[in-house]
């Protein structure tokens, strides 16, 4: 049976995944058609019920459970594991209601993150993750939300962080920052959701019996990243709650959707001026 997969080609992804599509571990007659984009396409596509089985944010997860289950592996939460907001100089808080700010996507955990720390901002711009940093520096916008490898790369290029978006999330709510999940088409039969939900883990666990040494799969989808910033990207976003939500996990998701629906509810995710750069 062949199942269509998507998951980003960031090296927390590959690397949970490496085992699987690859076929390092028995798939049980199940054929995996993999594609490779950014998460901001995947939660588009997951609107559009585009994939069997995918990689989203947990910010478009409460507009997908009519169509998909969440998996209990698979996923990326953690403590110290947030989005940054970063400009090219310190701002003080008051001072960026009125600023432009770039935003890895409109339907991303970093944008709820955000909008709970700076509700009062609705000059927002939505682009690709990877865009933000070089729009900060050439001031198309005065600052921006940063995620995966741009944590490491944003103070060598004169950046400074104004906030951690996830240490706010985790002194505002005690629970760990819920970032991606993996979701699963409720159309397939629970024996089927199991299985593959049991695969993901393996192949998780796969990866980390071999760490840290890096397969080929995560070295040639890592963006000419340097090694040393592969280990670290892994290292942040792949641990326990990667093999299993667990209690502690779940209770975090679901009071991520919480704060969505208050958020929603207060029009604190709508953006005035919004485009897209990218």
């Amino acid at each position: 049976m062949k199942i269509s997969l998507g998951f980003s080609p960031c090296p927390n992804d590959t690397f949970i995944f490496d085992a699987l599509v690859n076929r390092k571990i028995d798939t049980q007659g199940l054929d995996f058609e993999y594609v490779l984009e950014d998460v901001e396409t995947l939660n588009q596509w997951a609107l559009a019920g585009k994939l069997d089985v995918s990689k989203i944010s947990y910010g478009v997860l409460p507009l997908v459970t009519t169509k998909f289950n969440l998996l209990d592996a698979g996923g990326a939460l953690g403590k110290g594991v947030g989005p940054l907001l970063i400009a090219k100089k310190q701002i003080p808080r008051e001072g960026l209601k009125n600023l432009r700010v770039a935003i890895p996507g409109k339907n991303t955990s970093a944008h709820i993150l955000f909008s709970l720390a700076f509700p009062e901002v609705m000059q927002k711009t939505f682009m690709v993750f990877s865009g933000i940093e070089d729009a900060v520096i050439r001031e198309e916008v005065d600052a921006g939300v940063i995620i995966h490898e741009n944590r490491f790369t944003y103070a060598k290029k004169g950046l400074v962080k104004l906030m951690d978006l996830g240490s706010y999330w985790e002194e505002e709510t005690g629970c760990p920052i819920p970032l991606g999940g993996i979701i699963i088409k409720k159309e397939f039969e629970s024996d089927l959701q199991k299985t593959v939900d049991d695969l993901i883990k393996k192949s998780v666990l796969y990866a980390f019996s071999n760490y840290p040494s890096l397969p080929p799969f995560v070295k040639e989808n890592a963006q000419e990243m340097d090694e040393s910033v592969m280990r670290q990207h892994i290292d942040l976003y792949v641990n326990d709650y990667t093999v299993s939500l667990g209690e502690s996990g779940k209770n975090a998701v679901n009071r991520f959707i919480s704060v969505y629906e208050k958020l929603n509810q207060q029009k604190s995710l709508t953006a005035s001026g919004e485009s897209n750069l990218y």
